[in-house]
């Protein structure tokens, strides 16, 4: 039997099949069904899988060939952001609404009346949140929440789930706050699932899926920062004031 493989909703520690063995069309489709329980999850993306489904559907499970990833050390940051930057327009925080920042993820785009965040997703990774797996950023304008994004911290790997912005800038200055801040705690890849121009100008590259692979079992397994965000007010305050 071939991708894709069906897995039991019943067998929350059952393992994944090879990354390897996803389908070529659609590009990285590897398993159906399941659950998206805390452990599921985990050991999904430590295999270089995640889900990706619409409301509606069985969990469907993907590992894409190639894989577009971001080296924190390396992030681009274009002259105009750069000058956005210094004038400071936003307060950018770690952690401080989660549900928040995952809600405003959700919603339609003006491209699309759909979402793949469903109800069922937003509880699977609001679960990780509380147990200081997952994590949010956000950037706020006048105590309103303009722009963030979210995603998974397993050991020096960080896996970007999605981002929005409802103010010109706002996502990209969080997520250059946060790439920075990554790089400052010795994070060494960050995944960005979906090869994207708007990643592609922040410099991230396609990575074959078996160095991908190769890359997760390298930096996953040391031990996750476990106060991941705590010291994130000090380090703006460091990295702002740097030439």
């Amino acid at each position: 039997m071939g991708a894709p493989f069906m897995l039991d909703q019943h067998d929350a520690n059952g393992a994944f099949p090879d990354a390897a063995l996803a389908c070529r069309e659609p590009n990285g489709l590897l398993a159906i069904g399941g659950d998206l329980s805390p452990g599921r999850l985990v050991r999904a993306y430590e295999n270089g899988i995640f889900p990706w489904f619409n409301p509606g559907q069985p969990i469907l499970w993907w590992s894409p060939e190639p894989r577009a990833v971001l080296t924190p050390e390396k992030i681009v940051v274009s002259r105009s952001l750069r000058k956005t930057l210094r004038h400071h327009p936003f307060r950018v925080s770690i952690n401080e609404n989660f549900q928040q920042v995952i809600h405003a993820c959700a919603q339609p785009r003006a491209y699309s009346s759909q979402t793949w965040i469903g109800k069922e997703m937003k509880n699977a990774y609001i679960h990780l949140h509380r147990l200081g797996i997952a994590h949010s950023v956000e950037a706020w304008y006048e105590d309103q929440l303009v722009g963030g994004l979210y995603g998974l911290a397993l050991g020096r790997v960080f896996f970007g789930e999605s981002m929005f912005s409802n103010m010109s800038n706002a996502s990209k200055v969080a997520f250059v706050h946060w790439v920075k801040y990554l790089h400052a705690k010795g994070f060494e890849l960050i995944d960005c699932q979906q090869d994207t121009q708007h990643l592609r100008s922040f410099g991230a590259v396609l990575m074959p899926r078996a160095e991908f692979i190769q890359q997760l079992r390298q930096w996953c397994p040391i031990p996750a920062e476990p106060s991941l965000g705590a010291d994130f007010h000090s380090f703006q305050q460091q990295w702002l004031a740097s030439p």
